[in-house]
């Protein structure tokens, strides 16, 4: 079974074809700057060469009948016609109360995105978008939404609930939501078969670290807690978002620089986090080169990273009362393997000790980094959230 995934942002679609089956990826790629002038597709066949080029694509209908296109060439294509795509995977980001689980797309469920837009306003619309265009290119495909909140659904009131008026819970619906769900989800069930453990009797921490960034207690498969809240903004300090702060914050900078407090989540969301306190970039890889030269904002940066992933470990410790592993996924998490040193410095207190030798080696590949008589396993999982959206995708269709 052929299942599509695709996942929108605001000016940018990213795609996967996979045959469900053996879960081989056929073929992947990226439509960027979407309603921007010189946009860009490229396409990779898993046999093939990578092909890039520049097209205007006015909006995302466009660019998803760029992919299709593409899907069927006779000369580059990975299958036959549309019709062996039996289904669409559409990565959605925030599904409020309404979704547990990932779920068939009808009018009802895109409405109910709908009303979440207040929650996700950036992507939201954006998921809605390549919806919509696949529903009028593909009107007789299954399109299954997966959402990134679906998975924390599972945390008790005591974790999601805010100190705030109880009346703005009812009202509004404010209350911790978390993201990075379907990343959570997948590495959590790919570490406990990685480790031979029973998810069903597991306590697992993943922590999902890149340029948005977050850390998930999941006991028995299910989230418990997760560091982000309302939006991606809450937890760690990540790339360019500030995460954890004391609220009187935002009022006092407004006031003392006279700006909007528009203007101060923008600030927040785009030129806090490690950029903000390096002064330099987002990316730690940069941060590293510039520490090497001997920049200590740069140094502070990266070690402050490390100090708050480190605290969140140790509370999520504390809500799960024992921990069986510790698994590191995205961009961060899988490839800097000094960062993964740093926490792991931090938590000597639960019996974790580092294997040097596996923690250098250990590069965007499954692996173990602790020793082995370290009291908890210390785990590098890939995440791959267009694998999982195909599983659900394909676990949906068939049961049609």
């Amino acid at each position: 079974m052929d299942i599509l995934v695709i996942n929108c942002g605001s000016s940018s679609l990213k795609y996967q074809i996979i045959n469900a089956d053996t879960e081989a990826v056929l073929a992947s790629g990226m439509c960027d700057r979407i309603g921007i002038s010189e946009g860009e597709f490229s396409y990779k066949p898993a046999n093939g060469e990578k092909l890039s080029k520049k097209v205007d694509m006015k909006d995302h209908e466009v660019a998803i009948k760029i992919v299709l296109d593409t899907l069927i060439d006779p000369q580059i294509g990975v299958i036959n016609s549309l019709d062996e795509i039996k289904a669409v995977g559409h990565r959605t980001v925030h599904g409020g109360e309404y979704f547990t689980k990932s779920t068939l797309i009808n009018d009802e469920v895109i409405t109910q995105m709908e009303e979440c837009i207040d929650l996700a306003p950036l992507h939201n619309p954006a998921n809605l978008s390549g919806i919509r265009a696949c529903q009028h290119l593909m009107p007789n495909t299954p399109m299954v939404a997966v959402f990134d909140t679906a998975f924390h659904q599972t945390m008790p009131p005591k974790a999601f609930m805010y100190g705030i008026p109880s009346e703005y819970y009812e009202k509004y619906k404010i209350r911790r939501y978390g993201f990075h769900g379907t990343s959570h989800s997948y590495v959590s069930k790919r570490t406990a078969q990685f480790l031979n453990i029973p998810l069903e009797n597991s306590r697992i921490i993943t922590c999902h670290l890149g340029n948005g960034s977050s850390i998930c207690a999941i006991e028995n498969g299910k989230s418990i807690d997760t560091s982000m809240g309302l939006t991606p903004l809450e937890g760690l300090i990540m790339g360019t978002r500030s995460g954890d702060l004391d609220p009187a914050i935002v009022d006092y900078i407004c006031q003392k620089e006279n700006i909007s407090t528009k203007e101060m989540m923008n600030i927040l969301n785009k030129k806090s986090g490690v950029l903000g306190i390096s002064g330099l970039s987002s990316d730690f890889r940069d941060l590293l080169t510039a520490e090497e030269a001997g920049n200590e904002k740069a140094k502070f940066a990266r070690a402050t990273f490390a100090y708050r992933v480190a605290k969140y470990i140790g509370s999520y410790t504390a809500a799960l009362t024992t921990v069986d592993a510790i698994s590191f996924c995205a961009g961060v998490g899988e490839n800097a393997k000094f960062i993964r040193g740093m926490i792991i410095s931090h938590l000597q207190f639960l019996g974790i000790k580092l294997d040097e030798k596996a923690n250098l080696e250990t590069v965007g590949k499954e692996g173990i980094v602790s020793t082995p008589d370290s009291k908890v396993k210390v785990c590098v999982i890939p995440t791959n959230e267009e694998l999982m959206i195909a599983r659900d995708t394909r676990d949906i269709v068939m049961n049609l």
